[in-house]
């Protein structure tokens, strides 16, 4: 019994190491780790967003009750670490899949919308700009779900300097293009963190809404990763000072 007890616990791990996914869920400020679940609107599932029309696309859905009413305050200029792993619980202990399995490539992206209250419940109609992507590096072929498997979850991301003072959500997805060759296909991991960004500027970046950033036909999120040597993250261009 003991025997057939730890073999179907075996095939369990092996299934769930298969079908690995990932979940933003908590943040360093200027490397200051603030916690599981501090100012992040974490998802109580790690399941995948695939339909890019849905409004579950801005910070996801279902969070771990209840939301962290924490904002983070960041200055401009500083950097926020975003922090995954494979489950909704964050770190849990040593599991080959964590952060995310290593065989689900494909891009991070980052983006900031502007907000009354960092805290409020309704995201739909914000207002959205790109502060970060990484994809595919052609040099090293490493993908940025590469680079946040060997650093542990974390990706490393820096507020605009010339951002306006004020509240924000940020919102960080990691891209899964594993089955990507047509839509849908593409499976997409984000959560939000809110944020209260001091100092700063006066800049007034272009923006883009969610859902609408992205359309099925956008080579970000229809490519077959195993014959390309080039990728464009989807979305718009990175927001500079």
């Amino acid at each position: 019994m003991k025997a057939s007890f730890c073999a179907l616990a075996s095939l369990v791990l092996a299934a769930s190491s298969v079908s690995a996914r990932t979940v933003f869920s908590a943040i360093q400020v200027d490397g200051v780790e603030l916690g599981h679940g501090v100012a992040v609107r974490v998802p109580s599932a790690n399941a995948p967003i695939t339909d890019i029309t849905s409004k579950n696309l801005i910070c996801n859905s279902g969070f771990i009750e209840p939301v962290s009413d924490v904002v983070a305050s960041v200055p401009a200029g500083g950097v926020v670490a975003a922090e995954f792993h494979h489950t909704s619980a964050g770190y849990v202990g040593p599991d080959p899949s964590d952060p995310l399995d290593p065989t689900n490539k494909g891009p991070v992206l980052a983006y900031l919308a502007a907000v009354p209250d960092a805290t409020q419940e309704d995201v739909t109609g914000l207002k959205w700009f790109k502060i970060f992507e990484q994809g595919l590096n052609p040099e090293t072929h490493q993908w940025a779900s590469d680079l946040l498997f060997i650093n542990e979850g974390y990706v490393n991301i820096t507020i605009p300097s010339c951002l306006k003072a004020g509240q924000y959500l940020l919102r960080v997805e990691s891209i899964s293009l594993s089955s990507a060759s047509q839509y849908p296909g593409a499976q997409f991991f984000m959560s939000c963190a809110q944020l209260e960004v001091t100092g700063g500027g006066h800049a007034s970046p272009e923006t883009v809404s969610f859902p609408g950033a992205y359309t099925a036909t956008d080579p970000g999120i229809v490519t077959n990763i195993y014959a390309v040597e080039t990728y464009t993250p989807p979305g718009p261009a990175v927001f500079e000072c």
